[in-house]
């Protein structure tokens, strides 16, 4: 965007106010409506004028009234100098003062965003920006956690309060202003300050500072300095218990592991984190270090199922486990936490390609399942991925997409993690799994930096030395299935062809009892057999086979 065009964006947002503007949106403020609220999409050129550097967040949580006020700071790079800084929040808070740089600014809220505009004849300089938001109001309730998003209101067996929140569709819009976009992480990490009554607890990101108690209420201070994304900058309250241990990694480091169970759950604790230790060696064999060893590894129970909040993963599954090769498991507490390497630490720059995360962390479980229970367990868990696949829309649809139109679709799971074992079998495990791992690990996907599907097409290219771009693009941007025709041809001669994809692919193919893995190019090949020849019989593709 031009200086030009944001001069004009200013004058017409000056016509729209006299003075300090401290009003919502007319046509939202009585509305609690937030069913069309999602997070991403195409993101605005005032925004995309902004790096967002590090948020503070201090709010006090009504219990009884089911509110939250105080204020968020927020440290943000201009790229160049502006009329307006432009932030999310959604129109269910008041906002009363805003500050810039210790300055009072004037402000306008609308359509669940907040311009700051400067005073006239100046502008916000191209640089670091101080906005200091004081705001307060009532959040939204989350009508089905963590899928449909907000804070849930709860009590626990004894009838202490219990308090969860759950914003990755929406966004962190649903309770503090900021950036909403996956593009743009506070790369100086971020700070809560939570007031709650004195008897609480509550569980956040990063490293607990400290706990200061005044007139029967405590203020808990977690402290990240890692980049994270803004869905993971929250907090969980309840009545905890921490139960603490220690974990050695796979580089020799100690990282603590931090159980916020509650009080009337502490009999489960042990077994959690026995478990948890068990599941960090098999991730960290194959994804590498866990991620946050400056901090913890963090658990916390909520009254809703689980989330891969950084840090401080949430879980709830009654405690109950399978058992997978005489050892017990939980699916729930395996994949959330998967996702310290897959959406925390290897993150996609949009929802678009949110598949490489929950894709990613879902083959996990399959891992696991190797580790635990060998290679039948593996096939199994295969095989139902493969049997849900829905294929009713591509997992990647584009750029800048907002989240609910990748997710709704519900094969960036499922499909995704097929998308990794067709994969492996197509390069092998010589080739796969090192370069999976260089994705966990290499700093051009990690921490500061983000990943699309061509940065892991061309990973992927790379290492194997041959274009993959027609496998990507089949399985993530089409819903197609490979057609694949064996056609008699003659006495015990039959021609396999794929009609509908233009790349040499390995396949298994059985002809008179004995299988071998033999390569199809596009004009396909001539096979001699007594019967008709299977290909593909474990099922290693997504396809349908016509004789």
């Amino acid at each position: 965007m031009t200086s030009k065009i944001l001069k004009i964006t200013t004058l017409v947002l000056i016509l729209l106010q006299s003075t300090i503007v401290q009003s919502q949106n007319d046509d939202n403020i009585n509305s609690r409506d937030i069913s069309y609220l999602t997070s991403g999409g195409k993101l605005l050129p005032l925004q995309a004028n902004m790096d967002i550097r590090h948020y503070t967040i201090s709010l006090e949580v009504d219990m009884v009234n089911h509110s939250i006020n105080g204020s968020t700071e927020i440290s943000l790079n201009l790229y160049k100098k502006s009329d307006t800084i432009l932030l999310d929040l959604i129109h269910l808070y008041t906002v009363t003062k805003i500050k810039v740089n210790n300055k009072t600014a004037s402000f306008y809220q609308h359509d669940d965003k907040i311009f700051i505009t400067a005073a006239k004849g100046k502008g916000f300089e191209k640089g670091n920006q101080k906005v200091f938001i004081e705001y307060n109001g009532i959040p939204p309730v989350a009508v089905r956690p963590p899928w449909d998003g907000g804070f849930t209101w709860e009590k626990d067996k004894n009838g202490n309060d219990w308090v969860s929140i759950n914003i990755q569709g929406e966004g962190g819009k649903m309770y503090f202003p900021c950036k909403d976009h996956p593009s743009d992480e506070p790369n100086e990490g971020a700070d809560l300050k939570i007031t709650i009554p004195y008897n609480l607890v509550v569980a956040g990101p990063g490293m607990l500072m400290s706990v200061t108690n005044k007139n029967n209420k405590s203020t808990y201070h977690w402290k990240t300095n890692y980049t994270i994304s803004n869905y993971c900058i929250l907090f969980n309250i309840g009545k905890y218990k921490v139960v603490k241990d220690e974990y050695k990694t796979i580089l020799g480091n100690k990282v603590p592991i931090e159980y916020y169970v509650l009080e009337v759950d502490t009999m489960h604790a042990k077994k959690v984190i026995e478990t948890r230790k068990r599941d960090s060696k098999i991730l960290e064999k194959y994804f590498g270090e866990y991620p946050w060893i400056k901090e913890k590894i963090g658990i916390a129970e909520v009254p809703n199922s689980g989330m891969e909040h950084q840090t401080m993963i949430t879980f709830d599954n009654k405690f109950l486990y399978k058992t997978i090769g005489g050892q017990e498991y939980s699916a729930n507490l395996f994949h959330e936490f998967a996702h310290e390497w897959w959406a925390n630490k290897v993150t996609n720059k949009d929802w678009a390609h949110m598949w490489i995360q929950e894709g990613i962390a879902t083959y996990a479980e399959a891992l696991a399942m190797l580790e635990i229970g060998g290679e039948a367990a593996y096939d199994e868990i295969i095989a139902g991925h493969r049997r849900g696949v829905k294929n009713r829309k591509a997992m990647v649809l584009g750029e800048e997409v907002r989240e609910e139109e990748v997710y709704s679709g519900g094969d960036i799971y499922g499909k995704g993690s097929f998308f990794m074992h067709s994969l492996r079998y197509v390069l092998g495990d010589e080739i796969f799994f090192p370069t999976l791992r260089k994705l966990s690990t290499d700093p051009k996907y990690t921490y500061d930096n983000f990943v699309t599907t061509m940065d892991v097409e061309q990973l992927f290219s790379n290492a194997s030395e041959q274009n993959l771009k027609p496998f990507f693009d089949f399985y993530l941007r089409s819903t197609n299935l490979l057609d694949i025709n064996i056609k008699e041809i003659g006495y015990q001669k039959y021609q396999i062809k794929i009609n509908n994809f233009f790349m040499a692919l390995p396949f298994d193919i059985t002809t008179n009892g004995i299988t071998t893995r033999t390569i199809i190019p596009t004009e396909g090949i001539i096979v001699n057999s007594a019967t008709p020849p299977q290909i593909d019989a474990k099922g290693f593709y997504l396809k349908k086979v016509t004789l």
